[in-house]
């Protein structure tokens, strides 16, 4: 099974790692056996979020059961908090959770515009609170988060994060180019997330090849069951390059997904009506991955109200650069949120 070590963190682990969405839609009997059964495998990487409900804690008790098989984990979490005060009340809140008084990387998470990296990077911003962090021996190291590829690429150019957390899935190729391999000849680790694109490839075999044929990345996969697990770890270690058939196969599902799937580039903003366009062309994976819950308040129901308010002017996609049918989609998406969660919740 491949190792690597994550850029200049200098943390040695195994490529795949194991993401901390799913275990939220689960019991907590079931989150913590699958997180243990991930570490007995020999899992040495877990990425969580203060975001992720239920999981940091789900987390911190599978590690107190798997006894001195967990001092070799490599624990990474995240807040969306912007400013220092905020950050910092994050952080000690992930470390409670965790029942740690020690996490190797802290990330700035969902960073989700230029305006969001100016306030992160500021005087006053996250990123100072995580400095202060780091000098106590809070954390180990520093990482930023987006679904912006401009944000990312300019957070590798600048050089001030230890880590950056992409999109990158045989549906979202770009980050290749863009931030991958200018991170790794600047020694920054690179972690790879959503190899299933949210849930929208059903094929997790496929997916997982697809993203280890990239030299250098580290690759979380999230699931909330043992035999889910196994099944990822399986691929793992048989490391089999893609088939001719298998290539063919993802060359036919990006043609497929081409002109309906979302990157989350956000070029198609503003909208007139306000209307977080990536969040509603998303509800689908995100349901699926974290469960309708989340719908019932907060920044993911309002999302879906303004969707609703959608006049279809066609102006975001005159800006979209996939051509994607934007109005058409988010009305099929509310159709489908309708028939799956009538009262919306």
């Amino acid at each position: 099974m491949e190792r690597m070590v994550l850029g200049r963190t200098g943390l040695d682990v195994y490529r795949l790692g194991f993401g901390g969405i799913p275990i939220q839609r689960v019991t907590e009997e079931e989150a913590v056996a699958t997180v243990r059964r991930a570490i007995e495998r020999g899992v040495d990487f877990i990425d969580t979020s203060r975001a992720y409900t239920t999981s940091e804690r789900r987390i911190g008790l599978a590690l107190k059961q798997v006894g001195a098989a967990a001092d070799r984990v490599v624990l990474a979490s995240k807040s969306h908090s912007k400013t220092a005060d905020k950050a910092r009340a994050d952080l000690e809140t992930s470390l409670k959770e965790f029942d740690r008084d020690y996490i190797h990387i802290y990330q700035c998470h969902f960073v989700a515009s230029d305006a969001d990296y100016r306030t992160v990077t500021s005087p006053g911003g996250a990123l100072e609170a995580y400095r202060e962090a780091k000098d106590e021996g809070l954390i180990g190291h520093i990482g930023i988060t987006s679904h912006s590829l401009d944000v990312l690429a300019r957070a590798v150019e600048e050089e001030l994060f230890d880590t950056v957390m992409v999109c990158f899935s045989f549906l979202e190729p770009e980050a290749r180019e863009r931030v991958i391999r200018k991170a790794v000849e600047k020694n920054i680790g690179v972690i790879a997330m959503k190899p299933f694109s949210g849930g929208v490839i059903e094929n997790a075999r496929l997916a997982l090849k697809w993203s280890f044929e990239e030299p250098g990345v580290l690759v979380i996969a999230g699931v909330e069951h043992p035999h889910l697990f196994d099944e990822n770890w399986r691929v793992f270690g048989d490391a089999e390059p893609l088939s001719p058939d298998e290539r063919a196969e993802i060359v036919a599902l990006q043609a497929g997904y081409d002109k309906v799937f979302c990157r989350r580039c956000d070029y198609c903003q503003p909208c007139s009506e306000q209307i977080p366009i990536q969040t509603v062309l998303g509800v689908r994976s995100m349901v699926k991955r974290m469960g309708a819950q989340l719908l019932r308040e907060g920044m993911f129901a309002s999302a879906i109200a303004k969707g609703r308010d959608c006049t279809a002017c066609g102006e975001c996609m005159t800006r979209c650069p996939y051509d994607l049918p934007i109005p058409d989609l988010i009305r099929e998406n509310l159709r489908w949120l309708d028939e799956v969660s009538p009262t919306g919740s």
